[in-house]
């Protein structure tokens, strides 16, 4: 039997008086652990948390309750019972009755999100609520001062958010009308419901033995409050520590909205999840662990990486020298050259970072210089083209730091010669690097990314020469060639997921490994000299690796799916576009270095 059927078995139901109501409540695991307790939102009745209250229940006793109106509660008869006040009242009967000695942990999505921030913010269980998990759902006093505010400053693009928000809030306006949403319940809505929900929210869900009732009686929460607080809102600010957890890809509730909680709220934790609405249906796991993680602290645990990252600290906006903070960056090749230099911009601007590099002293000195930024930086030792040393860095990501939001597959050597002096161990060796890092770094991080509902880069270094063919650099070419045409697969893979993938193609540019390109079918004598003749010539070019990371920073910041950097990347493709013949004929000469 798994977790959560074994936990559902085992519930113990319970009836809470609170006022004129009776609450429907089930309580599961162990009596001696701290109490969570879930509130559901609209049309959803305590069933929607199914898939949570398993997983959860291992570790916490969890407490989820039908409110009133909904499920197997009592239904009030008049609309003005379904005022907030009356909402935090049933909230503190659960509370008294579930965990009367200790303070308890909250869970709210939706409309139980709404009623919750109420309970956090006003005296009426004050001391009696450790910790608050808030999902889709903002106070309805925080979000009526964010649209007065944006109204009063006349400006076009504030305005322009409340709109955003008004067309995300279309239904309240139905909800309001006499007949319109209980007469859609009772013709039949609840059998469509879970059709609904997995055409536009990509979820499977099932319709709850009440879900016509509880559609039809939960309007009265948008009717009952909706208009008197956002036309009239009350400060409500909370010193309870708070989780907001964000699906950024909400229907219904606009990210703009919730961009200033932070005024509200002296302790605040904000994670986002590339996810609709409903959350605890499409990513039940996720919301387990971000809940365990929090009130796991809230109980003394040591904060987690992942907790510690979407600490919201106090005075700190988005800007320029922290665009990235609560970010955690990983990059291969990160001891040297453009990764080093692409580390070091992203520790700048707040991100944690992990330089990865087959040399671990460079690895180090790139932490050393991030810390010097004032970034949290790691330094690994990892060949990127080893996929059981891969899988082992990506578990140990995985483990000490959570998911990346932003992995740059960076790491790469040089290659020139003839191909027809080009031998086994020497395509071995490129493509190990070259293009099996890459496909190990975007596999592995990408799954991390992807189950932790991540929406992140991917960004894969490739080379001007990916589409500039040449008959000195074959091998190099083939590497590169085959990581931009694998960007161009993963970018309509992960599209859905909301991870973009970039592809960067320098051009000539002044790196180290220029010092270090093994040029094939010479002498070591030769060799040495065609290395110093790269180096001058790169050189003498004089394009930095900062170029590159600038240029990477900004693909990341404006969603740009190619970067070239250099004219001779821009004419390159340019040319493979215009003219692919006049780009075959010129891979015919041979440039002497």
């Amino acid at each position: 039997m798994s977790t959560q059927i074994r936990a559902q078995a085992e519930a113990q139901a319970l009836r809470v008086r609170s006022g004129d109501v009776e609450l429907a409540v089930k309580v599961y695991g162990d009596v001696k652990r701290p109490v969570v307790v879930l509130v559901h939102g609209y049309p959803d009745s305590s069933h929607v948390w199914n898939k949570v209250v398993g997983p959860l229940s291992a570790r916490y006793r969890v407490a989820a309750y039908d409110v009133r109106g909904a499920g197997e509660s009592t239904v009030p008869t008049h609309t003005a019972a379904y005022e907030l006040e009356h909402l935090v009242a049933d909230l503190a009967a659960v509370v008294d009755t579930v965990s009367p000695e200790q303070p308890i942990h909250l869970v709210a999505h939706d409309w139980g999100s709404i009623q919750s921030w109420e309970a956090v913010s006003t005296e009426r269980l004050k001391g009696r609520i450790a910790s608050y998990t808030s999902i889709s759902g903002p106070s309805l006093d925080h979000a009526g001062y964010w649209v007065m505010q944006r109204l009063r400053s006349a400006a076009p693009g504030e305005i322009a958010k409340v709109a955003t928000q008004l067309m995300h809030s279309w239904y309240i306006g139905a909800f309001h009308l006499p007949l319109a949403a209980p007469l859609a319940w009772k013709l039949g809505l609840d059998q469509l419901w879970p059709k609904l929900l997995e055409r536009f929210e990509g979820i499977r869900g099932e319709s709850a033995p009440t879900q016509s009732s509880d559609g039809q009686h939960g309007v009265n929460l948008y009717r009952a409050n909706v208009a008197k607080r956002l036309l009239a809102p009350r400060e409500r600010r909370t010193s309870v520590p708070v989780q907001l957890v964000v699906p950024t890809r909400d229907r219904f509730v606009s990210l703009e909205l919730l961009d200033g909680i932070g005024q509200w709220v002296d302790q605040l934790w904000r994670r986002d999840v590339s996810a609709g609405h409903w959350l605890q249906l499409s990513h039940p796991e996720l919301v387990v662990r971000y809940v365990s993680e929090f009130v796991g602290f809230i109980e003394g645990a040591e904060e987690s990486a992942g907790l510690h990252r979407a600490r919201v600290r106090e005075g700190v906006k988005p800007g320029k020298n922290n665009k990235y903070a609560g970010k955690l960056a990983i990059v291969t090749g990160g001891g040297s050259g453009i990764g080093r230099e692409t580390l070091l911009s992203l520790a700048e601007q707040g991100a944690e970072v992990v330089a990865a590099d087959i040399d671990l002293a460079a690895a180090q000195r790139s932490a050393e210089l991030a810390e010097l930024l004032g970034a949290t930086a790691h330094a690994r030792k990892v060949d990127v083209g080893d996929a059981k040393a891969m899988e082992a860095l990506a578990a140990w990501v995985g483990n000490e730091l959570g998911a990346p939001d932003i992995v740059i597959n960076n790491a790469g050597i040089g290659m020139a010669g003839n191909f027809l002096d080009t031998s086994t161990a020497d395509w071995e060796k490129i493509l190990h690097v070259n293009l099996w890092g890459v496909i190990h770094g975007s596999r592995l991080f990408g799954k991390q990314m992807v189950a932790a509902g991540k929406s992140g880069h991917i960004v894969n270094v490739a080379s001007a020469l990916a589409f500039a063919p040449s008959r000195m650099m074959s091998a190099y070419a083939t590497s590169k060639a085959a990581v931009a045409m694998l960007n161009d697969c993963l970018r309509a893979e992960l599209a859905d997921q909301g991870i973009q993938v970039i592809s960067v193609c320098p051009g000539v540019i002044d790196t180290p490994i220029t010092g270090s390109t093994r040029f094939v079918g010479v002498s070591e004598e030769e060799q040495g000299r065609r290395r110093e003749g790269a180096k001058k010539l790169y050189q003498r070019r004089n394009l930095k690796p900062q170029a590159v990371s600038a240029a990477i920073l900004k693909a990341i910041d404006n969603n740009r799916q190619e970067v070239l950097v250099g004219s001779e990347a821009h004419g390159a493709r340019l040319l493979s576009r215009l003219s692919p013949a006049l780009s075959r004929r010129l891979a015919r000469m041979e440039l002497s270095l």
